[in-house]
């Protein structure tokens, strides 16, 4: 009954924008106002941007209490890759929760989503520990890593992030982590691969590579000389969905090999299609140690993973009997969400889908980079795609904060649903997105491109 009422519901859903009253709607404000009578500060700052209050979902699309209809270029971070309401997803759970839903024991189903999970993994990383969040992933692939190397310090990247716990937070590479009081030691940042940002000024590929060499100089004047892993994610989320170029994670890769140091790839974003391939690995080609993975391979439910080869899984203490559990991590509920994801991706034929509709918009909003001057950067792969709002291509200022938020909202006026309030826009729609869907959410840009153009003071404006 439940499968039934989802499907019913996504097929009276429109699969375009439709927007029926002020934004944020009076059912919408009545209820965001009675949940900021209760909830902490703190929350998403796109929630708190938005104000509204959503219904439901079907696809990528999402609908409101007022009844008004989004085109989602959001997805929860990247998360909803199997899009909003899923008959296939919702019945998986609705499944499994009527049967068991808690428990580290040995279920049917819990054997078929590690296997299935091992049949898709990056080549050689056939085990898997499953987790509830993405720090707590990364996390326990620090340990693994410890425990197989011997060694604790830890190399990241300038722009990374990786989770806000407190084992983590130290490998954030931006200003974020300040104000908590001291960092765990044995962290070191180093630039990372941002072109189109390059702090040494250089043009690729002419540069040679040289954040990489310059971070390794930097690590080996500071580190203990125990470096035990480099974690790096193949294409950075939070930064802006930024893309390095091709032989940007062979440097980091053979870094590693010069550390005697593993190499984790966060691929919590870049995983499970989102790039047009598998994992964002494989568009260079790097075969790293041990994969961290989240996001989108429950498609909305409460897991991730982290996955490594048969040998080093037995490194000690890592591999004893409970150092490794976890209390969420692998329960029945996320092992239905993750088989279910990971069959639909494959019979959907998902990341096919993810490369195609990424393509074509990314083709057109290239083409809007030749209307909009204010458009400075535009970069992709796949469904990951980032913008550079400038007000001057030269010095490459970022617009400022009030016309960002503009564009946010004009946007969601017109039904778009995006992470367009900083200069650095991210836009990463669910990987069950249509062409149509897709060339409809790029239109809506271009009102919103032109509306800024022709209204706003962009240069000046902060």
């Amino acid at each position: 009954m439940r499968t039934a009422q989802v499907t019913a519901r996504r097929a009276a859903t429109a699969d375009l924008p439709k927007i029926t009253t002020a934004i944020p709607g009076p059912k919408s404000r009545a209820i965001f106002a009675d949940e900021q009578s209760h909830i902490a500060p703190g929350r998403q700052r796109i929630s708190l941007l938005a104000g509204v209050a959503f219904d439901h979902g079907a696809g990528a699309t999402l609908t409101d209490a007022d009844g008004n209809v989004y085109l989602d270029f959001f997805a929860g971070v990247a998360v909803a890759s199997l899009g909003h309401g899923h008959p296939g997803l919702a019945g998986a759970i609705a499944r499994q929760a009527a049967r068991l839903m808690v428990g580290t024991f040995a279920t049917k189903e819990r054997a078929e989503a590690f296997r299935l999970l091992s049949e898709v993994a990056p080549a050689g990383l056939r085990r898997a520990h499953l987790y509830s969040g993405g720090a707590e992933a990364v996390e326990a692939a620090l340990r693994l890593a410890r425990s197989a190397t011997r060694k604790h310090e830890v190399v990241a990247f300038w722009g990374g992030f990786h989770g806000k716990t407190a084992g983590v937070m130290g490998l954030i590479g931006d200003e974020s982590k300040q104000g908590y009081g001291p960092l765990e030691g044995g962290r070191y940042s180093i630039p990372y691969a941002d072109c189109y940002r390059c702090p040494f000024k250089l043009k690729h590929p002419e540069c040679g590579m040289y954040c990489v060499e310059f971070g390794e100089k930097q690590v080996r004047n500071s580190s203990a000389g125990a470096v035990a892993a480099i974690v790096v994610e193949p294409m950075q989320g939070t930064a802006g969905n930024v893309i390095p170029p091709d032989d940007f994670m062979p440097a980091v890769r053979e870094m590693a090999r010069r550390f005697d140091a593993l190499l984790i790839a966060d691929e919590m974003i870049t995983g499970f299609g989102r790039t047009g391939k598998w994992w964002g690995v494989e568009h260079s080609g790097v075969e790293p140690e041990i994969v961290t993975v989240g996001k989108g391979m429950g498609s909305g439910f409460p897991i991730s993973g982290v996955l490594m080869g048969e040998r080093l899984s037995q490194a000690e203490p890592f591999s004893k009997p409970s150092a490794s559990s976890s209390s969420y991590g692998g329960n029945p509920l996320a092992a239905a969400a993750l088989a279910e994801t990971i069959k639909t991706i494959q019979t959907d034929h998902l990341v096919e889908n993810s490369r195609r509709v990424g393509a074509l918009m990314l083709e057109r909003l290239l083409a809007l980079q030749e209307k909009y001057e204010f458009l400075g950067d535009v970069r992709g792969r796949g469904l990951m795609i980032g913008l550079d709002l400038v007000r001057d291509r030269d010095s490459k200022q970022p617009l400022g904060r009030g016309v960002m938020e503009t564009i946010f909202t004009e946007a969601l006026k017109r039904g778009l649903l995006m992470m367009s309030y900083f200069p650095r826009v991210r836009i990463n729609p669910p990987l069950v997105i249509t062409e149509r869907q897709a060339a409809a959410g790029v239109a809506i840009l271009d009102e919103v491109f032109a509306y800024v153009r022709d209204h706003l003071n962009w240069r000046e404006a902060d």
